[in-house]
């Protein structure tokens, strides 16, 4: 069995199916760890863009938002989202027309599962994300998703926030999207020490009291908050922090 191995952009994706496609047992993915058989054969792929353009191409033929679906499929933190990806392109070019509505298809189910979680996670945020302003009045937002969206995040809050400065920051993947009040860029940010402003110091104080004033002890809702906030989610959170 070979197994290709990217280094996780969909642009190595793309080039990997073009390599893989003609093998008759394969696997596909960006998970250097991955536990290999004793008659493995590991292949490392760099992208080739007109390898990654060609099977680009013949999947759009099939279907002209299957290209869209795919890449927004490999944000997802399944370890599988690459050979879940790769099964779907096979099936698609098997059948030559649109299989989104087939869902008796196990390889529409799977991507169908990865879409889910990775636009769930991203509509959250658009609402569960805090933003934090500095000394200098650009806002800072700390976060860790589950899947890698912060440039999605980063369209929705460059047309929601024109006229201020912000940060949004993956601390898990260590990658953060800026934006200056005109454009926005995506770079690589391992720490950063934030010094929050007297307004931003005074806001959180009074958010700690307004929320330990309608907090009532005796009627915990625990539950209720686990599910309209995951607990992956609270150490971002004023009122959570001591």
């Amino acid at each position: 069995m070979k197994v290709f191995i990217t280094d996780g952009t969909a642009e190595a994706f793309f080039t990997a199916v073009f390599d893989a496609y003609c093998e008759r047992d394969c696997i596909i993915s960006s998970d250097r760890q991955i536990q290999l058989a004793l008659d493995s054969q590991t292949v490392c792929v760099d992208k080739d863009m007109q390898k990654c353009q060609r099977v680009l191409s013949a999947v759009e033929n099939c279907d002209r938002y299957a290209a869209d679906d795919l890449v927004l499929a490999l944000r997802s933190c399944n370890p599988k989202k690459e050979q879940i990806a790769f099964d779907y392109i096979k099936k698609l070019l098997q059948i030559k027309r649109p299989i989104r509505k087939r869902l008796s298809l196990t390889e529409v189910i799977a991507l169908n599962n990865l879409l889910y979680k990775v636009t769930g996670e991203a509509h959250r945020l658009k609402g569960l994300l805090r933003f934090m302003e500095n000394a200098d009045g650009i806002l800072y937002a700390p976060y860790s998703p589950d899947n890698n969206i912060t440039d999605i995040l980063m369209r929705h809050f460059a047309e929601r926030l024109k006229c201020e400065r912000f940060v949004i920051h993956d601390v898990r993947r260590k990658i953060a999207g800026m934006y200056d009040g005109k454009s926005w860029i995506m770079g690589y940010a391992d720490q950063a020490e934030i010094c929050l402003s007297a307004n931003e110091i005074a806001f959180v104080n009074l958010w700690k009291k307004y929320y330990k004033a309608v907090n009532i002890e005796e009627r915990p809702h625990e539950k209720q908050m686990k599910g309209s906030m995951p607990v992956r989610y609270w150490k971002f959170l004023p009122e959570k922090q001591q």
